[in-house]
């Protein structure tokens, strides 16, 4: 299940991707727009923006703008900014790999190997999801 700081983070990122890059939006008004309290978007806002997903401008006329384009904003790398791991056990990860205290021998675990199965076809479709698939959607 997505966290609600990665539908918060998604909703966000929508938001922007429909406004004009050259007009950056205040967290405010994302916030409002967005239904995301307030406090908890500018931590989100930063997160992206730390990882080169959103750009800011101070002062007047300033705020928060989508620096890349909508097609190129993976749902996968969102997922794993604000959730961390795809996989649902820790062995069948690519990033966060660990091997599972239970397991004894992982090449013949069949729960291993179901499960790295589900990674892989999660992640084929995430990673070709953007957030401009999101966009496409709405009506």
């Amino acid at each position: 299940m997505l966290s609600k700081k990665t539908k918060y983070a998604i909703h966000a990122l929508s938001f922007l991707a429909k406004k004009d890059k050259s007009k950056p939006q205040l967290i405010a008004n994302i916030s409002e727009e967005t239904n995301t309290p307030r406090k908890f978007l500018e931590a989100i806002l930063l997160d992206l923006k730390k990882n080169g997903i959103l750009g800011s401008k101070m002062g007047k006329g300033g705020g928060y703008y989508l620096m890349k384009d909508p097609r190129d904003v993976k749902l996968s790398t969102i997922l794993r900014l604000f959730d961390g791991p795809i996989a649902y056990v820790p062995c069948a990860s690519l990033n966060y790999y660990e091997k599972c205290d239970e397991c004894e021998d992982e090449e013949n675990c069949g729960l291993h190997h179901i499960m790295v199965d589900v990674r892989d076809e999660t992640l084929k479709l995430l990673e070709n999801k953007s957030i401009q698939d999101i966009l496409d959607k709405e009506v």
